[in-house]
């Protein structure tokens, strides 16, 4: 008697178990792919230009630069026509092909430098005094502000900078990437508006010179 009790309360814990993980596999979120604007996933090492999604929004993303020497930070064309510099994305998970909503990814633009500086975007982490935000710069320090993630909202895409990933138990100052104009330069900047955006495949090209 007493082995058939413990029987079935092994049996009852299994199927416990069992219905647990369903319910939590149904409130995992899907991370669905990132589509271009021809409707393809987007693939690590691919180039892409990012511009926005509606007009009158400024044009595609670029470098700019700073008032310091051979610095350089993630902003925009003022306007569509310009041709804007491609980036390419590279997933957190390793071995990831595919970028997916709501992953940590690194943004480096496809651009060689005469100052051999780092295209990558990395997270300023004082804000600028002058527009009183957070600005994206350029560098690799290897830390949680190379990291940002993709988004859809409303039918486009966002861009937000929240390393959950890469740091699940930090507390994060998390925030979406909008442009902000200084001295007639759009630069990409957290804690404030924020810019819908979409993607665009790159034509093959060698590495742009800047």
């Amino acid at each position: 008697m007493k082995s058939t009790i413990i029987a079935g309360s092994t049996l009852i814990s299994l199927a416990w178990l069992v219905i647990m993980a369903i319910v939590a596999t149904a409130h995992e979120p899907t991370n669905n792919p990132v589509l271009d604007t021809t409707g393809n996933p987007l693939r690590r090492g691919v180039d892409y230009y990012i511009k926005p999604a509606i007009t009158d929004n400024g044009g595609r993303f670029t470098l700019v630069e700073g008032s310091e020497w051979c610095k350089l930070y993630v902003g925009q064309e003022n306007d569509s026509s310009s041709e804007g510099l491609p980036v390419t994305f590279e997933p957190f998970a390793e071995g990831e092909e595919v970028i997916r909503e709501m992953r940590d990814l690194k943004i480096t633009f496809s651009a060689n430098t005469i100052c051999i500086v780092s295209t990558r975007w990395e997270l300023e982490v004082q804000r600028d005094v002058e527009v009183g935000r957070r600005l994206i710069g350029t560098g690799s320090s290897g830390t949680g502000t190379n990291y940002f993630r993709i988004e859809k909202q409303n039918g486009n895409y966002i861009i937000n900078w929240c390393p959950n990933e890469f740091c699940s138990r930090c507390r994060i100052d998390c925030g979406f990437v909008g442009a902000v104009v200084k001295n007639g330069t759009r630069f990409l900047a957290l804690d404030g508006s924020v810019l819908p955006l979409v993607f665009e495949r790159a034509p093959l090209q060698s590495l742009t010179n800047i």
